[in-house]
């Protein structure tokens, strides 16, 4: 809808409320109105004084608690789904959204408990099991998760999302065949989607379909959107296949994109670390704790640098940072005993 049309069915909402202040659906109208144009604190307005007038409405009710649920803050969102469910225990959607809340919270027991009672109203919806899904695969029951994708795609043949997500799972469960063949299907009914040709690319890249990977990569550049993520992905697939110039141009590519951003610092660093340029890896890891200074695993990658390059006191000192940001990370804690013990082992022998 163009945005002269919009502000006049706004306008035209707004007039209609006044001079029917109790009809709900006037407010309805007017959220739904306000929702086509993002204006989501006016959305809130609107079914906040509709509940002042209806307190027990279902939509206004489902619809605050969907606002706040967007807002990330949960307890309110949880708040009025549970007064929507007190007045329509019937209703599958209320079922699904709190099952989301508690998904959200990583409460696995209770997620799975409303999504069942969602799928006990609603059988056939097959966003519910795209949820139960999704839910498994944070928990990383990958089995049980691609369990919940295909009833979903046996309801819904060509849900984007299932499709997407089903592939991801299968890829986590090495069967790239599969992964690739859900993949291609997104792409058949998505030709624009610049993420699934990156995921093709990285699925080709461990199938070792060398040039097939490249030209997906080659595919998703070309893309409208962000070539962050596809110039990394093309340079670790550079790096599979053991091009690693072509790998290190194509990191730069990406620091030179988004310079403060961390992830190509430091995988370009581990590159240079795994063909022994130790001095170019350090610069990298500095470079990336420019970008992000507050971030253990950074200072670790650069402890290790340290101590591949034979001094182990400015090793043990990034591990020590490392430690001072995430105290309870028992691998930071257990490198930096073991390089510290063996320090202090030599030490006292004089060796050092």
């Amino acid at each position: 809808m163009e945005r002269a049309e919009l502000d006049k069915q706004i306008n035209d909402a707004i007039m209609e409320m006044a001079k029917d202040p109790q009809n709900a659906e006037g407010y309805h109208k007017l959220a739904d109105l306000y929702m086509q144009e993002e204006n989501y604190d006016k959305v809130m307005s609107v079914l906040e004084s509709l509940l002042a007038i209806h307190p027990d409405d279902i939509r206004a009710l489902v619809g605050m608690g969907t606002m706040w649920f967007y807002e990330k803050d949960f307890r309110k969102s949880l708040s009025y789904y549970n007064k929507a469910l007190e007045i329509n225990p019937k209703n599958f959607l209320i079922y699904f959204n709190i099952g989301n809340v508690f998904a959200e919270w990583k409460n696995f027991p209770k997620a799975l408990f409303y999504y069942n009672r969602a799928i006990d109203l609603n059988s056939t919806n097959p966003e519910i099991y795209n949820a139960i899904a999704l839910l498994y695969a944070d928990f990383e029951d990958y089995v049980e998760s691609k369990a919940y994708y295909e009833k979903a795609l046996s309801l819904d043949p060509e849900n984007l999302n299932a499709l997407i997500d089903m592939g991801n799972v299968c890829f986590k469960l090495y069967d790239y065949a599969t992964a690739l063949e859900l993949y291609k299907k997104v792409f058949v009914l998505n030709p624009d989607n610049k993420v699934v040709a990156i995921c093709i690319g990285n699925t080709l890249t461990l199938m070792k379909e060398r040039e097939q990977a490249y030209n997906w990569f080659e595919k998703a550049l070309k893309m409208e959107g962000d070539n962050y993520k596809a110039y990394i992905c093309y340079a670790i697939a550079l790096s599979e296949f053991k091009e690693y110039n072509m790998a290190e141009e194509m990191y730069k590519r990406a620091i030179k994109l988004k310079p403060a951003e961390k992830n190509a610092y430091i995988l370009l660093g581990n590159l240079y670390t795994n063909y022994n340029r130790i001095d170019l890896a350090m610069n990298m890891y500095k470079d990336a704790l420019k970008a992000k200074p507050n971030d253990p695993e950074i200072y670790m990658l650069l402890g290790n640098a340290h101590y591949l390059d034979g001094d182990v006191e400015k090793a043990i000192a990034s591990y020590r940072s490392s430690i001072n940001i995430e105290p309870e990370n028992d691998e930071y804690r257990l490198v930096y005993n073991q390089v510290l013990d063996e320090y202090i082992d030599k030490k006292r022998k004089g060796e050092i």
